[in-house]
C-alpha cells in the first residue's frame, strides 16, 4: 500500500494535515482524506490540504486565469472529506509548509499568491505570524434562525461570505456563549443550499480600546464540528459586529477564539472594500502514513 509523507500543523488551534503533491499524482477519495483526519484512527485535523501546483489540477486553472503568480494550489478538504472553498488559519500554516520545505520563499515586504477555490489569496509574513488579504467580501443579509443545543430559543444571523458562507449570531453574554453545546450541528431556518458555518458571537467589555473592537467567538465549521478556531469565520464575527455597532465602528479587530487571538482589518481598495486576517501559523511533526 502506498506511503504519504505528510506534516501536522495548526492555526490558533485549527489543525491540518499537510502532504505535498506538486505534480498531481495523488488522487485520494473523500473516504481516505476522512480516515487521515480522524483523531481516534488516523493522524487527525480539522481538514486535509494538499500542495499542489495550479497548473496540475483542473480547479487550478481560475487561480492562473486570476493572477498567473498563484504557482500553489492549496487543495482543501474538511475533515469529513468534503471539498471546502477556503480556509483562513489553514491557509496562512500553508504558507508556512512551503516556505519549511522550501517549495516557496516569502521574504519581509514580499507577496506570496496562492490559488483557492474561493480565488487567489495575497499572504505577507507580520509580526503575530502572516497576514493574508481575503479579498472582498459580501453581506449576505437574510433572515436566518439558528437554533443551537442548550440556547433556549432561535436567535437571528447574519450571512456573511468571505469566500465561503457564514452565519453568524450574536449572544449576550460571555455565560450564553460556553453553554452553547456545539457538538451538535446548529439547525438552519431556512437551510443553507451550500451549508455555512456558524459563529457565535459576543462583544467585550469595552467593545472598544485604543480604537480596535474586541470580541470573543465560537464557531460550529461545515464538514468539521466545533474547533479551537476558524480563520474565516473570525472575519465573518468581525464584519458582522462592525455592521450591527453601526457607523463610527473601528476598522480593526481582535478575536478571541478558544486556540488563541486572531486579527482583522478591513481596508477600501480600487475594487472594493478588502479585509485581511493574520494570526500565527505552526508546524508541529511530520512523519509517514500508509493509505
Amino acid at each position: 500500500m502506498p506511503e504519504l509523507h505528510f506534516t501536522k500543523g495548526h492555526g490558533t488551534g485549527n489543525d491540518f494535515v499537510f502532504f505535498a503533491d506538486p505534480d498531481g499524482e495523488v488522487n485520494l477519495s473523500s473516504a481516505q482524506l476522512a480516515a487521515i483526519a480522524d483523531r481516534h484512527f488516523g493522524v487527525g485535523g480539522d481538514g486535509v490540504i494538499r500542495a499542489v501546483r495550479s497548473k496540475n489540477l483542473p480547479d487550478g486553472a481560475a487561480a492562473l486565469a486570476e493572477d498567473d503568480t498563484a504557482e500553489w494550489f492549496m487543495d482543501y478538504h474538511n475533515a469529513d472529506g468534503s471539498v471546502s472553498e477556503m480556509c483562513g488559519n489553514g491557509i496562512r500554516v500553508y504558507a508556512r509548509f512551503l516556505m519549511e520545505n522550501g517549495l516557496a520563499k516569502l521574504g519581509p515586504g514580499e507577496t506570496l499568491a496562492i490559488g483557492t477555490r474561493g480565488g487567489v489569496r495575497d499572504l505577507q509574513v507580520n509580526a503575530s505570524g502572516f497576514q493574508v488579504d481575503m479579498g472582498r467580501w459580501k453581506l449576505e443579509g437574510g433572515e436566518t434562525l439558528v437554533r443551537a443545543r442548550n440556547l433556549p430559543v432561535a436567535r437571528p444571523g447574519l450571512g456573511i461570505n468571505v469566500g465561503n458562507p457564514h452565519i453568524v449570531v450574536a449572544l449576550s453574554s460571555e455565560e450564553e456563549l460556553d453553554s452553547a453545546d456545539l457538538s451538535f450541528i446548529p439547525i438552519l431556518e431556512p437551510e443553507a443550499p451550500d451549508g455555512a458555518n456558524v459563529e457565535f458571537v459576543v462583544p467585550l467589555e469595552p467593545l472598544i480600546r485604543d480604537g480596535v473592537g474586541h470580541i470573543r467567538m465560537r464557531v460550529h465549521e461545515r464538514g468539521s464540528g466545533e474547533t479551537l478556531s476558524c480563520g474565516t469565520g473570525a472575519v465573518a464575527a468581525a464584519l458582522a459586529t462592525r455592521h450591527w455597532a453601526g457607523a463610527g465602528a473601528p476598522n480593526q479587530w481582535k478575536v478571541e477564539v478558544p486556540g488563541g487571538t486572531l486579527g482583522v482589518r478591513m481596508w477600501a481598495a480600487e475594487d472594493g472594500e478588502h479585509v485581511s486576517l493574520s494570526g500565527p501559523a505552526e508546524l508541529v511533526y511530520e512523519g509517514d502514513l500508509t493509505i
